[in-house]
């Protein structure tokens, strides 16, 4: 049997009927399935495809309460479930230093936030939702959007500009999108009202769904925060609000910045746990606490995942100088979520050394082909229609768009500026 095992996404739309846009069937089109490819003459054990139980046993560090018993640390899940998991951490990875290495060459240019490090946060939120939950995180997002169902070539596509991006090249790294994704926002904080919005949204339409806000410990002293907890917990309703806890907000240490670093303790009148964002299994089982939760009806729950960036905030911070190289490295040698999962394969018996390192071989031919790909796909048009297309869904438009000033007056049914001087 072949090493190749799909992850298999469902494409929602955003919009139904008449209303679905034709930007967001270019969307759909620009997605596909997550499908981890291997070299063909490497074969895999029977056990490794099966979906044998298995059972999990955490640490007891993994998880820490407030207001709330904490998740079990014993759970039952599958062979098959864990080697996704470890094959979507490797693709993120090799995508995040694909990205590295295209902004060096300049070929991405402007922000670029990577994720290397916290690649374990968005595996396991995903593989604990399904597609009808909502997700919406700050700037530090391809993990998310690729989790979410978007191709590599997507996201990097879109990180150069090019028009077979995720947001066909106009958006870039802070404004990525894929059905039930909602970005990638590049305003401090500003995903939060959103996302509470969407679980809004949820409870309204009486979706068996939930909201999974995501933000940074940089992020959590903002205003709008605080207002949507109220929000939230006044409405009681279905939103997972989580904080990346991730040591640093850009070059600042949290306890330089926050008067209290417990985040799961700040929701205040909302339930919290504290969770070891840098093991898998661990957030794969808090996050289906987490919406069982909300979908049993006790309104918002706050976890903290406890992370690390190896990297600086961005591309252009060097990430030395308001830390130490040890310190990066004892987090990289001891903590790492990629290691840390491999260990459990191994331990379990679920895959064998030779095997892992065949599905790390097959990450890197994978991401590679997708950086060529995105590589040679053309930019957008040089024409200002594309400007407009976007603003409106198709067939909901106005007569006609002001611009900044009058001789910039889009009409919408001409496809044209209104007036031709």
């Amino acid at each position: 049997m072949m090493l190749n095992i799909p992850r298999l996404t469902v494409q929602r739309s955003l919009l139904t009927g008449s209303m679905l846009s034709q930007s967001t069937h270019r969307s759909l089109s620009l997605l596909s399935k997550r499908t981890f490819a291997t070299t063909k003459d490497t074969t895999a054990s029977t056990n490794t495809t099966s979906d044998d139980a298995v059972t999990i046993d955490l640490p007891e560090k993994s998880f820490e309460g407030y207001l709330v018993d904490i998740p079990s640390l014993k759970y039952e899940t599958t062979k098959s479930s864990l080697l996704q998991m470890y094959k979507d951490m490797v693709i993120i990875r090799r995508m995040e230093m694909a990205c590295d290495a295209l902004y060096k060459a300049k070929k991405i240019r402007g922000f670029c936030h990577l994720s290397v490090g916290q690649e374990a946060i968005a595996v396991g939120v995903e593989n604990a939702i399904t597609k009808l939950d909502s997700v919406i995180t700050s700037y530090r997002c391809h993990g998310f959007t690729y989790m979410r169902g978007a191709s590599v070539k997507g996201v990097l596509a879109e990180l150069m500009g090019k028009r077979d991006g995720v947001s066909f090249g106009k958006g870039g790294s802070m404004h990525l999108y894929a059905p039930g994704f909602y970005g990638g926002n590049g305003i401090v904080g500003a995903q939060v009202p959103l996302g509470t919005g969407l679980a809004f949204a949820h409870q309204y339409k009486n979706e068996d769904a939930c909201s999974f806000t995501l933000y940074g410990d940089g992020a959590s002293n903002q205003g709008q925060v605080f207002e949507s907890f109220n929000m939230a917990k006044l409405f009681n309703l279905p939103v997972v609000y989580c904080c990346e806890n991730n040591k640093y907000g850009m070059g600042t240490a949290a306890s330089r910045s926050s008067a209290m670093t417990e985040y799961y303790k700040r929701g205040q009148y909302i339930p919290g746990v504290k969770v070891n964002g840098m093991d898998v299994l661990a957030v794969y089982q808090a996050s289906k606490f987490a919406k069982d939760w909300c979908l049993s009806g006790k309104g918002p729950l706050l976890l903290e995942f406890e992370t690390y960036r190896y990297g600086g905030h961005s591309m252009s911070d060097p990430g030395t100088t308001y830390r130490t190289r040890e310190e990066i490295q004892n987090m990289r040698s001891k903590n790492d979520p990629i290691a840390g999962l491999k260990m459990h394969l191994t331990d379990l018996g679920i895959a064998t050394e030779a095997e892992v390192k065949a599905y790390d071989k097959a990450a890197r031919k994978y991401v590679e082909e997708q950086v060529a790909l995105a590589d040679k796909a053309a930019p957008p048009e040089a024409k200002l229609s594309i400007l407009f297309e976007d603003v409106y869904v198709k067939g909901t438009e106005i007569p006609t768009l002001r611009g900044r000033i009058p001789e910039d007056t889009w009409d919408f049914e001409k496809n044209d500026f209104a007036k031709k001087y």
